[in-house]
Protein backbone atom coordinates (compact mmCIF):
# COMPACT_ATOMS: atom_id res chain seq x y z
CA UNK A 1 0.00 0.00 0.00
CA UNK A 2 1.13 3.43 -0.94
CA UNK A 3 2.01 5.16 2.53
CA UNK A 4 0.48 8.25 1.33
CA UNK A 5 -2.49 7.51 1.22
CA UNK A 6 -2.80 6.66 4.59
CA UNK A 7 -5.39 8.97 6.97
CA UNK A 8 -2.87 8.48 9.69
CA UNK A 9 0.82 9.07 9.78
CA UNK A 10 2.93 7.79 12.65
CA UNK A 11 3.23 11.39 13.33
CA UNK A 12 -0.69 11.46 13.43
CA UNK A 13 -1.02 8.46 15.51
CA UNK A 14 2.16 9.52 18.13
CA UNK A 15 -0.12 12.82 18.32
CA UNK A 16 -3.61 10.95 19.01
CA UNK A 17 -2.54 8.08 21.80
CA UNK A 18 0.16 10.14 24.21
CA UNK A 19 -2.52 12.10 25.60
CA UNK A 20 -4.69 9.36 25.86
CA UNK A 21 -1.90 7.36 27.94
CA UNK A 22 -1.11 10.16 29.79
CA UNK A 23 -4.78 10.86 30.03
CA UNK A 24 -5.43 7.38 31.60
CA UNK A 25 -1.99 7.18 33.24
CA UNK A 26 -3.54 10.50 35.23
CA UNK A 27 -6.88 8.97 36.09
CA UNK A 28 -5.32 5.56 37.08
CA UNK A 29 -3.15 7.93 39.97
CA UNK A 30 -5.87 9.43 41.15
CA UNK A 31 -7.79 6.66 41.70
CA UNK A 32 -5.07 5.25 43.00
CA UNK A 33 -4.10 8.23 45.67
CA UNK A 34 -8.04 8.24 45.90
CA UNK A 35 -8.00 5.09 47.42
CA UNK A 36 -5.31 5.49 49.67
CA UNK A 37 -6.80 8.95 51.38
CA UNK A 38 -10.07 6.56 51.43
CA UNK A 39 -8.19 4.12 53.18
CA UNK A 40 -6.96 6.40 55.75
CA UNK A 41 -11.03 6.81 56.47
CA UNK A 42 -11.08 2.87 57.32
CA UNK A 43 -11.69 -0.53 55.60
CA UNK A 44 -15.46 0.26 55.86
CA UNK A 45 -15.23 3.23 53.86
CA UNK A 46 -12.72 1.49 51.14
CA UNK A 47 -15.13 -1.18 50.78
CA UNK A 48 -18.73 1.00 50.75
CA UNK A 49 -17.05 3.87 47.63
CA UNK A 50 -15.84 0.53 45.75
CA UNK A 51 -19.34 -0.91 46.41
CA UNK A 52 -20.82 1.90 44.73
CA UNK A 53 -18.51 2.32 41.75
CA UNK A 54 -18.97 -0.61 40.63
CA UNK A 55 -22.72 0.11 40.23
CA UNK A 56 -21.49 3.71 39.15
CA UNK A 57 -19.18 2.11 36.38
CA UNK A 58 -22.25 0.00 34.97
CA UNK A 59 -24.01 3.53 34.09
CA UNK A 60 -20.75 5.59 33.16
CA UNK A 61 -20.22 2.00 30.87
CA UNK A 62 -23.72 2.36 29.31
CA UNK A 63 -23.57 5.92 28.49
CA UNK A 64 -20.00 5.61 27.17
CA UNK A 65 -21.07 2.89 24.70
CA UNK A 66 -23.76 5.31 23.22
CA UNK A 67 -20.68 7.99 23.24
CA UNK A 68 -18.94 5.46 21.17
CA UNK A 69 -21.41 4.68 19.04
CA UNK A 70 -21.93 8.28 17.67
CA UNK A 71 -18.46 8.65 17.89
CA UNK A 72 -17.82 5.94 15.44
CA UNK A 73 -20.90 7.12 13.45
CA UNK A 74 -19.30 10.66 13.35
CA UNK A 75 -16.01 9.44 12.63
CA UNK A 76 -16.86 6.98 9.57
CA UNK A 77 -18.93 10.23 8.33
CA UNK A 78 -15.79 12.16 8.49
CA UNK A 79 -13.97 9.45 6.78
CA UNK A 80 -16.44 9.82 3.69
CA UNK A 81 -16.01 13.91 3.78
CA UNK A 82 -19.05 14.86 5.18
CA UNK A 83 -18.65 17.15 8.32
CA UNK A 84 -22.07 18.10 8.12
CA UNK A 85 -23.36 14.74 8.86
CA UNK A 86 -20.84 14.67 11.37
CA UNK A 87 -22.03 17.13 13.19
CA UNK A 88 -25.58 16.16 13.00
CA UNK A 89 -24.40 13.01 14.01
CA UNK A 90 -22.40 14.39 17.54
CA UNK A 91 -25.69 16.66 18.42
CA UNK A 92 -27.98 13.62 18.17
CA UNK A 93 -25.44 12.10 20.37
CA UNK A 94 -25.57 15.23 23.09
CA UNK A 95 -29.45 14.77 22.85
CA UNK A 96 -29.67 11.60 23.60
CA UNK A 97 -26.88 11.22 26.65
CA UNK A 98 -28.81 14.25 28.21
CA UNK A 99 -32.33 12.93 28.15
CA UNK A 100 -31.30 9.74 29.01
CA UNK A 101 -28.71 10.27 31.53
CA UNK A 102 -31.60 12.79 33.74
CA UNK A 103 -34.17 10.20 33.61
CA UNK A 104 -31.58 7.88 34.66
CA UNK A 105 -30.51 9.67 37.67
CA UNK A 106 -34.05 10.29 38.70
CA UNK A 107 -34.51 6.30 39.03
CA UNK A 108 -31.25 6.34 40.85
CA UNK A 109 -32.67 8.44 43.22
CA UNK A 110 -35.65 6.81 43.56
CA UNK A 111 -34.64 2.88 43.67
CA UNK A 112 -31.19 3.80 46.14
CA UNK A 113 -32.71 1.98 48.99
CA UNK A 114 -33.66 -0.73 46.67
CA UNK A 115 -30.31 -0.86 44.95
CA UNK A 116 -28.53 -1.24 48.68
CA UNK A 117 -30.84 -4.49 49.71
CA UNK A 118 -30.78 -6.25 46.17
CA UNK A 119 -27.53 -5.61 44.85
CA UNK A 120 -25.35 -5.45 47.41
CA UNK A 121 -27.39 -8.00 49.64
CA UNK A 122 -26.25 -8.20 53.37
CA UNK A 123 -23.38 -6.18 54.33
CA UNK A 124 -21.71 -5.12 57.68
CA UNK A 125 -23.38 -1.48 58.82
CA UNK A 126 -20.88 0.68 58.64
CA UNK A 127 -20.19 -0.10 54.69
CA UNK A 128 -23.74 0.49 54.43
CA UNK A 129 -23.50 3.64 55.66
CA UNK A 130 -20.89 4.72 53.46
CA UNK A 131 -22.56 3.17 50.86
CA UNK A 132 -25.71 5.39 51.41
CA UNK A 133 -24.12 8.47 51.81
CA UNK A 134 -21.70 8.14 49.05
CA UNK A 135 -24.98 7.36 46.83
CA UNK A 136 -26.38 10.44 48.05
CA UNK A 137 -23.68 12.70 46.76
CA UNK A 138 -22.74 11.00 43.68
CA UNK A 139 -25.62 10.02 41.89
CA UNK A 140 -26.72 13.94 40.83
CA UNK A 141 -23.24 13.98 38.56
CA UNK A 142 -24.44 11.01 36.51
CA UNK A 143 -25.46 13.35 33.67
CA UNK A 144 -21.92 15.37 33.74
CA UNK A 145 -20.02 12.55 33.41
CA UNK A 146 -21.73 10.79 30.55
CA UNK A 147 -21.87 14.56 28.85
CA UNK A 148 -18.16 14.55 29.22
CA UNK A 149 -17.48 11.27 27.84
CA UNK A 150 -19.48 11.91 24.50
CA UNK A 151 -17.88 14.95 24.13
CA UNK A 152 -14.06 13.38 24.58
CA UNK A 153 -15.60 10.43 22.03
CA UNK A 154 -16.55 13.23 19.65
CA UNK A 155 -12.61 14.96 19.90
CA UNK A 156 -11.11 11.96 19.76
CA UNK A 157 -13.46 10.89 16.66
CA UNK A 158 -11.85 14.01 14.99
CA UNK A 159 -7.89 13.10 16.16
CA UNK A 160 -7.52 15.22 18.77
CA UNK A 161 -6.94 13.76 22.30
CA UNK A 162 -4.89 16.63 23.68
CA UNK A 163 -7.77 19.04 24.84
CA UNK A 164 -9.41 16.22 26.83
CA UNK A 165 -6.22 15.41 28.11
CA UNK A 166 -6.08 18.63 29.86
CA UNK A 167 -9.43 18.96 31.04
CA UNK A 168 -8.86 15.37 32.22
CA UNK A 169 -5.82 16.76 34.48
CA UNK A 170 -7.91 19.77 35.10
CA UNK A 171 -10.42 17.52 36.75
CA UNK A 172 -8.56 15.09 38.59
CA UNK A 173 -6.92 18.27 39.57
CA UNK A 174 -9.76 19.58 41.87
CA UNK A 175 -10.91 15.67 42.86
CA UNK A 176 -7.51 14.53 44.34
CA UNK A 177 -7.16 18.44 45.40
CA UNK A 178 -10.46 18.33 47.05
CA UNK A 179 -9.95 14.99 48.51
CA UNK A 180 -7.07 16.38 50.25
CA UNK A 181 -8.86 19.56 51.73
CA UNK A 182 -11.98 17.81 53.14
CA UNK A 183 -10.72 14.46 54.25
CA UNK A 184 -6.68 15.49 55.78
CA UNK A 185 -7.75 19.40 56.35
CA UNK A 186 -11.40 19.33 57.44
CA UNK A 187 -11.65 16.19 58.67
CA UNK A 188 -14.29 14.38 56.76
CA UNK A 189 -15.53 10.88 56.36
CA UNK A 190 -17.33 9.34 53.34
CA UNK A 191 -18.45 13.15 52.01
CA UNK A 192 -14.35 14.20 51.87
CA UNK A 193 -14.58 11.54 48.60
CA UNK A 194 -17.97 12.06 47.16
CA UNK A 195 -17.89 16.44 46.87
CA UNK A 196 -14.95 16.49 45.08
CA UNK A 197 -15.70 13.64 42.14
CA UNK A 198 -19.07 15.31 41.69
CA UNK A 199 -17.49 18.78 41.73
CA UNK A 200 -14.61 17.54 39.35
CA UNK A 201 -16.78 15.77 37.40
CA UNK A 202 -19.35 19.53 36.52
CA UNK A 203 -16.43 21.54 36.04
CA UNK A 204 -15.27 18.84 33.35
CA UNK A 205 -18.55 18.56 31.82
CA UNK A 206 -18.64 22.46 31.42
CA UNK A 207 -15.53 22.66 29.49
CA UNK A 208 -16.04 19.97 27.41
CA UNK A 209 -19.22 21.22 25.70
CA UNK A 210 -17.46 25.05 25.88
CA UNK A 211 -14.70 23.65 23.57
CA UNK A 212 -17.06 21.61 21.43
CA UNK A 213 -19.16 24.61 21.12
CA UNK A 214 -16.56 25.79 18.76
CA UNK A 215 -17.51 26.52 15.02
CA UNK A 216 -13.80 26.05 13.70
CA UNK A 217 -13.46 22.14 14.93
CA UNK A 218 -14.76 19.34 12.54
CA UNK A 219 -17.34 18.48 15.11
CA UNK A 220 -18.96 21.03 16.74
CA UNK A 221 -22.33 21.77 18.36
CA UNK A 222 -25.15 23.08 15.80
CA UNK A 223 -27.23 26.18 16.37
CA UNK A 224 -29.33 27.20 17.60
CA UNK A 225 -29.67 23.45 18.95
CA UNK A 226 -32.94 21.71 19.30
CA UNK A 227 -33.54 18.87 21.82
CA UNK A 228 -35.76 17.64 18.72
CA UNK A 229 -34.66 13.87 17.96
CA UNK A 230 -33.33 13.02 14.54
CA UNK A 231 -34.74 9.27 13.82
CA UNK A 232 -32.18 8.30 11.61
CA UNK A 233 -29.21 9.37 12.81
CA UNK A 234 -30.11 8.61 16.12
CA UNK A 235 -30.95 4.94 14.61
CA UNK A 236 -27.66 4.43 13.34
CA UNK A 237 -26.14 5.71 17.06
CA UNK A 238 -28.13 3.20 18.59
CA UNK A 239 -27.70 0.30 16.44
CA UNK A 240 -24.32 0.79 17.46
CA UNK A 241 -24.64 1.96 21.00
CA UNK A 242 -27.06 -0.44 22.16
CA UNK A 243 -24.76 -3.50 21.28
CA UNK A 244 -21.87 -1.89 22.98
CA UNK A 245 -24.33 -0.20 25.52
CA UNK A 246 -25.62 -4.22 26.56
CA UNK A 247 -22.10 -5.64 26.06
CA UNK A 248 -20.49 -3.18 28.80
CA UNK A 249 -23.75 -3.51 31.37
CA UNK A 250 -23.00 -7.29 31.05
CA UNK A 251 -19.78 -6.70 31.98
CA UNK A 252 -20.38 -4.36 34.87
CA UNK A 253 -23.68 -6.03 35.75
CA UNK A 254 -21.28 -9.09 35.93
CA UNK A 255 -18.77 -7.62 38.10
CA UNK A 256 -21.49 -6.38 40.43
CA UNK A 257 -23.00 -10.03 40.92
CA UNK A 258 -19.48 -11.22 41.38
CA UNK A 259 -19.18 -8.55 43.84
CA UNK A 260 -22.02 -9.49 45.98
CA UNK A 261 -19.91 -13.13 46.10
CA UNK A 262 -16.56 -10.99 46.71
CA UNK A 263 -18.76 -9.57 50.24
CA UNK A 264 -19.32 -12.69 51.49
CA UNK A 265 -16.04 -13.42 52.26
CA UNK A 266 -15.65 -10.44 54.75
CA UNK A 267 -14.20 -6.80 54.29
CA UNK A 268 -10.55 -8.09 54.36
CA UNK A 269 -11.60 -9.95 50.57
CA UNK A 270 -13.50 -6.63 50.02
CA UNK A 271 -10.91 -4.14 50.22
CA UNK A 272 -8.38 -6.61 48.65
CA UNK A 273 -10.18 -6.37 46.07
CA UNK A 274 -10.97 -3.00 45.58
CA UNK A 275 -7.47 -2.28 46.08
CA UNK A 276 -6.43 -4.67 43.30
CA UNK A 277 -8.67 -3.07 41.12
CA UNK A 278 -7.46 0.20 41.67
CA UNK A 279 -3.85 -1.30 40.79
CA UNK A 280 -4.95 -3.19 37.98
CA UNK A 281 -6.24 -0.37 35.97
CA UNK A 282 -2.14 0.85 35.56
CA UNK A 283 -0.92 -2.32 34.40
CA UNK A 284 -3.69 -2.30 31.25
CA UNK A 285 -3.35 1.36 30.94
CA UNK A 286 -1.37 1.48 27.77
CA UNK A 287 -3.85 -1.22 26.36
CA UNK A 288 -6.79 0.93 26.66
CA UNK A 289 -5.32 4.13 25.57
CA UNK A 290 -4.31 2.32 22.48
CA UNK A 291 -7.40 0.69 22.26
CA UNK A 292 -9.50 4.29 22.64
CA UNK A 293 -7.01 5.62 19.47
CA UNK A 294 -7.96 2.14 17.29
CA UNK A 295 -11.59 2.88 17.33
CA UNK A 296 -11.18 6.60 15.24
CA UNK A 297 -8.61 5.26 13.36
CA UNK A 298 -10.44 2.40 12.01
CA UNK A 299 -13.45 4.18 11.80
CA UNK A 300 -12.20 6.93 9.51
CA UNK A 301 -10.71 3.91 7.41
CA UNK A 302 -14.02 2.44 6.92
CA UNK A 303 -15.90 5.50 6.48
CA UNK A 304 -13.40 5.83 3.32
CA UNK A 305 -14.50 2.27 2.56
CA UNK A 306 -10.06 1.39 3.01
CA UNK A 307 -10.21 -2.18 4.79
CA UNK A 308 -6.82 -2.92 4.42
CA UNK A 309 -5.95 0.21 6.06
CA UNK A 310 -8.26 -0.99 8.77
CA UNK A 311 -6.18 -4.39 9.11
CA UNK A 312 -2.31 -2.25 8.68
CA UNK A 313 -3.54 -0.23 11.74
CA UNK A 314 -4.61 -3.19 13.61
CA UNK A 315 -1.86 -5.01 13.09
CA UNK A 316 0.69 -2.01 13.46
CA UNK A 317 -1.28 -1.27 16.73
CA UNK A 318 -1.41 -4.49 17.91
CA UNK A 319 2.59 -4.73 18.33
CA UNK A 320 2.50 -1.36 20.05
CA UNK A 321 -0.02 -2.52 22.67
CA UNK A 322 2.23 -5.98 23.39
CA UNK A 323 5.33 -4.29 24.00
CA UNK A 324 4.23 -1.34 26.08
CA UNK A 325 2.30 -3.94 27.92
CA UNK A 326 4.91 -6.26 28.80
CA UNK A 327 6.64 -2.89 30.58
CA UNK A 328 3.90 -1.24 32.16
CA UNK A 329 3.22 -4.72 34.21
CA UNK A 330 6.78 -5.54 34.89
CA UNK A 331 6.45 -1.84 36.43
CA UNK A 332 3.44 -2.88 38.34
CA UNK A 333 4.74 -6.37 39.38
CA UNK A 334 8.15 -4.25 40.34
CA UNK A 335 6.42 -1.46 42.73
CA UNK A 336 3.88 -3.72 43.84
CA UNK A 337 5.15 -4.30 47.35
CA UNK A 338 5.63 -0.79 47.91
CA UNK A 339 2.14 0.12 46.41
CA UNK A 340 0.52 -2.34 48.93
CA UNK A 341 2.16 -1.36 52.23
CA UNK A 342 0.72 2.33 51.28
CA UNK A 343 -3.08 1.36 51.39
CA UNK A 344 -2.21 0.38 55.17
CA UNK A 345 -3.90 -2.92 54.76
CA UNK A 346 -4.36 -5.67 56.92
CA UNK A 347 -1.57 -8.76 56.66
CA UNK A 348 -4.74 -10.59 55.64
CA UNK A 349 -5.85 -8.19 52.54
CA UNK A 350 -2.13 -7.14 51.55
CA UNK A 351 -1.60 -10.59 51.00
CA UNK A 352 -5.03 -11.69 49.09
CA UNK A 353 -4.31 -7.93 47.12
CA UNK A 354 -0.42 -9.40 46.41
CA UNK A 355 -1.33 -12.86 45.14
CA UNK A 356 -4.01 -11.68 43.13
CA UNK A 357 -2.17 -8.78 41.35
CA UNK A 358 0.53 -11.26 40.31
CA UNK A 359 -1.85 -13.07 38.70
CA UNK A 360 -3.88 -10.72 36.79
CA UNK A 361 -0.60 -8.51 35.38
CA UNK A 362 0.38 -11.90 33.72
CA UNK A 363 -2.80 -12.65 31.92
CA UNK A 364 -2.85 -8.97 30.44
CA UNK A 365 0.68 -9.70 29.04
CA UNK A 366 -1.05 -12.70 27.23
CA UNK A 367 -4.49 -12.50 26.18
CA UNK A 368 -6.02 -8.70 27.01
CA UNK A 369 -5.13 -7.01 24.06
CA UNK A 370 -6.73 -10.02 21.89
CA UNK A 371 -9.91 -9.70 24.33
CA UNK A 372 -10.16 -6.30 24.43
CA UNK A 373 -8.08 -4.29 21.85
CA UNK A 374 -8.96 -6.69 18.72
CA UNK A 375 -12.68 -6.10 19.34
CA UNK A 376 -12.28 -2.28 18.97
CA UNK A 377 -11.55 -2.93 14.96
CA UNK A 378 -14.44 -5.21 14.69
CA UNK A 379 -16.48 -2.06 16.42
CA UNK A 380 -15.64 0.64 14.03
CA UNK A 381 -16.62 -1.57 11.35
CA UNK A 382 -20.05 -2.11 13.11
CA UNK A 383 -19.47 -5.90 14.08
CA UNK A 384 -21.32 -4.60 17.29
CA UNK A 385 -23.60 -7.79 17.19
CA UNK A 386 -21.23 -10.34 17.03
CA UNK A 387 -18.96 -8.59 19.82
CA UNK A 388 -22.05 -8.64 22.27
CA UNK A 389 -23.42 -11.63 21.71
CA UNK A 390 -19.55 -13.13 22.61
CA UNK A 391 -18.99 -11.13 25.07
CA UNK A 392 -22.76 -11.88 27.65
CA UNK A 393 -22.09 -15.23 26.75
CA UNK A 394 -18.63 -15.69 28.22
CA UNK A 395 -19.33 -13.16 31.19
CA UNK A 396 -22.49 -15.27 32.28
CA UNK A 397 -20.98 -19.11 31.53
CA UNK A 398 -17.31 -18.05 32.79
CA UNK A 399 -16.86 -15.26 34.52
CA UNK A 400 -19.63 -15.65 36.35
CA UNK A 401 -19.93 -19.08 36.68
CA UNK A 402 -16.62 -20.34 36.86
CA UNK A 403 -16.52 -17.26 39.75
CA UNK A 404 -18.96 -19.08 41.85
CA UNK A 405 -17.53 -22.54 40.54
CA UNK A 406 -13.67 -21.22 42.01
CA UNK A 407 -14.14 -19.03 44.69
CA UNK A 408 -16.88 -20.92 46.79
CA UNK A 409 -17.18 -25.08 45.28
CA UNK A 410 -13.29 -25.08 45.35
CA UNK A 411 -13.34 -22.51 48.13
CA UNK A 412 -10.32 -20.41 46.61
CA UNK A 413 -11.95 -17.32 48.12
CA UNK A 414 -11.39 -14.02 46.74
CA UNK A 415 -8.68 -14.89 44.15
CA UNK A 416 -11.58 -17.58 42.62
CA UNK A 417 -13.02 -14.82 40.96
CA UNK A 418 -9.71 -12.89 39.39
CA UNK A 419 -9.03 -16.62 38.42
CA UNK A 420 -12.51 -16.86 36.64
CA UNK A 421 -11.58 -13.58 35.15
CA UNK A 422 -8.87 -15.14 33.49
CA UNK A 423 -10.44 -17.71 31.81
CA UNK A 424 -12.89 -15.30 30.52
CA UNK A 425 -10.75 -13.24 29.05
CA UNK A 426 -8.55 -16.45 27.19
CA UNK A 427 -11.91 -17.66 25.71
CA UNK A 428 -12.85 -13.88 24.12
CA UNK A 429 -9.61 -13.90 22.78
CA UNK A 430 -9.57 -16.95 21.16
CA UNK A 431 -13.37 -15.82 19.31
CA UNK A 432 -12.00 -12.50 18.82
CA UNK A 433 -9.34 -13.93 16.69
CA UNK A 434 -11.33 -16.41 14.62
CA UNK A 435 -13.68 -13.96 13.86
CA UNK A 436 -11.29 -11.01 12.79
CA UNK A 437 -9.36 -13.48 10.53
CA UNK A 438 -12.62 -14.66 8.71
CA UNK A 439 -13.20 -10.69 7.90
CA UNK A 440 -17.03 -11.05 8.05
CA UNK A 441 -16.59 -7.20 9.41
CA UNK A 442 -15.61 -5.93 6.12
CA UNK A 443 -18.78 -6.45 4.61
CA UNK A 444 -20.91 -4.63 7.29
CA UNK A 445 -21.41 -0.90 6.83
CA UNK A 446 -23.41 1.75 8.83
CA UNK A 447 -23.53 4.86 6.73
Amino acid sequence: MDTKKYLFSNKDLVKLILPLIADQFLQALVGLADSVMIASVGEAAVSGVSLVDTLMFLVISIFAAAATGGAVIAGQYLGKGNEEMACRAANELLRFILKASLAVTVLAYLGRNLIIQTVFGKIEPDVMYNCKVYMLLVFVSIPMIALYNAGTSLFRAMGDSALAMKISLLMNGVNIGGNALLIYGLHRGIEGVAVPTTVSRGVACVLILYYLDKPKNRIHICHPFSMKTEPMLLKKILYLGIPNGLENSMFQLGKILVLSVVSGFGTASIAANAVANNIASFAILPGLAMGFAMLPVAAQCVGAGDFEMVSYYTKKLMKAVYVCLFLSNAAVVLLLPFIIRAYGLSEEAAGYTYRILLFYCGCVVTVWPLSFFLPNTLRAAADVKFTMILSVVSMWVFRIGCSVLFAVHMEMGVFGIWAAMGVDWLFRGVCFSVRYARGKWRHISVV
